[in-house]
C-alpha cells in the first residue's frame, strides 16, 4: 500500500489525484491510500436530495464554502480543515471483491482508530459510517469502478462542527455529528490521526 499525503488541497484537485491513482492501480500498481484535508466544501453524492441543503448555493459561497457534485454514493456531507479525509484507491479483487464487505471493512478501520483514542465506537445500521453513541464521527461515501474503489471516508478530528448545522448531514435526521477532539476532551489533530489511520488500514487490509 502506497500512502499519498496531499496536505491541504481543494476538493477538485484531490479528485484529479484520485483519478491518477486509479489509473495506476488499474494498470496493476499497488493500492494507494490518499490522505488529505480540504478547504470548506459541501459534496453532493449520487443519492443527494435538494432539501438537505438548508441554504442556497449562493449563500454557501458567500460563506466561503464550495458546493461540488460528485459521483460517490450517499447524500450531502461537509469537508473542511481539521477533518482527515482518506481516499483508499484499492483493487477490491485483492480484498474480497464484495461491496458490502468493503463498506464494513472501512468501518472497521475507523472503529479501530476510535478505539486507539479510548472511544467505544459502533456501527449504526442501516446507516453507514462510524458512530459514538448517536453522533457520527466518520462518514463514508464510495464508488466502485471496475472493482477499484474511489472516494472514501472522512474522520472528524479537530474541525469546528457548526458547518454541519447548515445541511442535513448524509440526509440523516435526528442524529448529531461529533469529533475526536470533542469526545476525547483534548485536541486530536489531523497530523496526530494520520499515523493511526494508516496503521489501521494496514491492519485491516494486511497491507504492507
Amino acid at each position: 500500500m502506497k500512502v499519498l499525503d496531499l496536505g491541504l488541497m481543494p476538493y477538485r484537485e484531490a479528485w484529479d489525484s484520485q483519478i491518477q491513482s486509479y489509473e495506476e492501480v488499474a494498470a496493476g500498481g499497488e493500492d494507494v491510500l490518499i490522505l488529505v484535508e480540504h478547504p470548506p466544501v459541501f459534496t453532493l453524492g449520487a443519492g443527494f436530495h435538494s432539501e438537505n441543503l438548508l441554504l442556497s448555493e449562493a449563500d454557501y459561497e458567500a460563506r466561503g464554502i464550495e458546493v461540488v457534485r460528485t459521483d460517490r454514493g450517499g447524500d450531502v456531507t461537509y469537508h473542511g480543515p481539521g477533518q482527515l479525509v482518506a481516499y483508499p484507491i484499492f483493487d477490491l479483487t485483492r480484498h474480497g471483491k464484495d461491496l458490502h464487505r468493503w463498506m464494513r471493512d472501512l468501518e472497521e478501520v475507523f472503529l479501530r482508530v476510535a478505539g486507539e483514542y479510548g472511544l467505544e465506537a459502533r456501527r449504526f445500521p442501516p446507516h453507514t459510517g462510524v458512530w459514538v453513541g448517536d453522533e457520527k464521527i466518520a462518514a463514508i461515501g464510495v464508488k466502485i469502478k471496475r472493482w477499484i474503489s474511489l472516494h472514501g471516508i472522512a474522520l472528524n478530528c479537530d474541525n469546528p462542527l457548526e458547518h454541519f448545522d447548515l445541511i442535513v448531514p448524509c440526509g440523516i435526521v435526528g442524529y448529531g455529528v461529533s469529533s475526536l477532539t470533542r469526545l476525547v476532551g483534548s485536541p486530536v489533530t489531523v497530523s496526530d490521526a494520520k499515523a493511526v489511520v494508516t496503521d489501521a488500514f494496514r491492519s485491516v487490509f494486511r497491507a504492507e
